[in-house]
Formats: structure tokens, C-alpha cells, sequence
């Protein structure tokens, strides 16, 4: 009686059939069936240029990333209060607000999305939807979005609406987490290859230099320099010819799973942090470490 072997062996998306037909004995159709299961695992294991399971393709592997890329607000440094905002503000203006009245602004603010780096509206106003959508694709539209947000909260004098914008960009209303410091120093101790890829509405070298963090960051690459935000994969594609580096050999860091995210399109491996207060998050990014180590 005729024997027929018939094997199939799933490589990524390609099926490979091999068959034994008529045999003259049944010992040689058992003999050649195990040869077939040795020929299938020596084919599916084999590296495949092309395939996610290649060497070529898995830069998530310890050890092979040149370059390392954050995010600004929520992953290195952290805006201040909403109140502490609004605080300094009326201060630097000599204005003063009853305590209960000035906590109910500062609360009303909040509440508009007005602090940038802050919480996102809890109901954005149609008139701004539009603004909203791509407010960090340039100053204009970032200051626009933002004192339109503002505006929605009556505050003792008008002008104090593009005080409170110019105040989120002073050094002084930011800190970095605990451990960014740490992280960057040592990255850039071992010649990894730093940059920073936010969705802003203004220059946030400053910042970086006011707490002394500048001299480890190889490049910068904002989101209203170029007129594309996040998650646009072409963000992300400029900071790594920036820094001469294979998307498939750099590690994107970010808060936001949608933004930061976008990363992923070229290659990138990403890695996500929580957006808490200093205080709450003292280490959440030395783990980085370990992924270039």
C-alpha cells in the first residue's frame, strides 16, 4: 500500500510542503518523516534577512543601541502647578487675588488645559478644536491654542493671559525628575548618543541649560522648528539622522503611548513612563539604562 508523508512547515508567511510518495518499505517512509521534522525546526530557526525574527531585524537585543531619544514634559522635567503657575504670575504682575478666589482660578485653569506641560482640557471648546489639533506645529498656533484656553477663565486683568504663557517658559516653572540627570550623564559617559524630540511651541534649550543638563544632549529637534508634531514618523526620522544613528539601534522614551509612539513606525523601540509629579516618580527612568547597557 502506498504511504504518503506529508509535512508542513510555517515559515513567517510561507508554507513549505514536503512529501515522500510510494515508498518501497514502511520503515523508510518512517525514516524519511523524522528527516522531514530535523529539515523543518533547521529551516524555521534559520536567520532570515527581511524576517522580525532575524538578527537583522531584533535592535531590541541588549546591547546594540547607539542612541537614546526623549520626550520634554512628563519624561525629563515636569511643569510646575497650575497654582504655583498662577501664583508667580500675579506676583511678578503686583496683582493679588483673595486665597479662596486665586485657588478657584487656579482650579478653573486646570480644568481649561490652559498651563502647557499641564493636564489636557477636560472639554475642549469647538472654537479651538481646530487650533488644538496642531497648536505644536508652530509658536503662533502653540501660544494661540493655549491663551485661547486661558481666556475662558476671567483673571483680574486681560494681560495676565500672555503672562501666565511667557511664564511656563522660563526655566524656573520646570524640574527634572529625580533621575534624569543621572540617566543622561551616564548615557552620555558611555557615548550614547542623546537627543530630545518634543512637541513644543518654543525654544526649551534653556531650560535644559539652567539646570545643567544641556552639555548632555547631542540634539534637539522640536516640533515647531519643523512643522510636524508627533506622532509623525518624520519627527522622529530627523532626530536620528541628527544623531547618525539606525532607528532600528535607538530607544524612544516618552509618556504619551499616541505620541512618543509614533516612533515605533521606523523601528524604534519605545519605552513609556508615567507623567507624575517629581515628587511621586524618583526613578522611573533609570531602567533606560539597562536597555543600552
Amino acid at each position: 500500500m502506498a504511504v504518503a508523508v506529508v509535512s508542513v512547515v510555517r515559515v513567517g508567511v510561507t508554507r513549505v510542503w514536503l512529501g515522500l510518495h510510494r515508498p518501497s518499505e514502511a520503515l523508510g517512509g518512517r525514516l524519511f518523516g523524522a528527516l522531514v521534522v530535523v529539515l523543518a525546526v533547521i529551516v524555521h530557526a534559520w536567520p532570515r534577512p527581511g524576517h522580525a525574527d532575524s538578527a537583522e531585524h531584533r535592535p531590541d537585543r541588549v546591547g546594540c543601541m547607539t542612541a537614546v531619544l526623549f520626550d520634554f514634559s512628563g519624561t525629563l522635567f515636569r511643569v510646575e502647578s497650575t497654582e504655583s503657575w498662577l501664583r508667580a504670575v500675579l506676583a511678578e504682575t503686583g496683582h493679588t487675588l483673595p486665597e479662596p478666589e486665586l485657588k478657584a482660578a487656579a482650579g478653573a485653569l486646570e480644568a481649561a488645559g490652559a498651563l502647557p506641560g499641564g493636564a489636557n482640557p477636560v472639554e475642549l471648546p469647538a472654537d479651538l478644536a481646530g487650533v488644538w489639533a496642531v497648536r505644536d506645529e508652530s509658536a503662533e498656533l502653540h501660544r494661540a491654542a493655549y491663551t485661547g484656553l486661558s481666556r475662558r477663565v476671567p483673571l483680574p486683568d486681560p494681560g495676565l493671559h500672555d503672562a501666565l504663557y511667557e511664564r511656563h517658559k522660563v526655566p524656573a516653572a520646570w524640574a527634572p525628575y529625580p533621575d534624569a540627570p543621572e540617566v543622561l550623564r551616564t548615557l552620555h559617559e558611555r557615548g550614547i548618543g542623546v537627543g530630545v524630540v518634543s512637541n513644543i511651541g518654543w525654544n526649551l534649550r534653556p531650560v535644559f541649560r539652567e539646570h545643567g543638563l544641556d552639555r548632555y544632549v547631542d540634539a534637539y529637534v522640536l516640533s515647531y522648528e519643523h512643522g510636524v508634531q508627533k506622532p509623525d514618523p518624520r519627527l522622529f526620522s530627523v532626530a536620528c539622522a541628527a544623531l547618525g544613528a539606525d532607528p532600528r539601534q535607538v530607544v524612544m522614551v516618552g509618556d504619551s503611548k499616541e505620541a512618543d509612539g509614533g516612533a515605533a513606525a521606523l523601528g524604534c523601540r519605545v519605552h513609556f513612563v508615567d507623567h507624575l509629579p517629581v515628587t511621586d516618580r524618583p526613578d522611573a527612568l533609570l531602567p533606560v539604562l539597562d536597555l543600552v547597557s
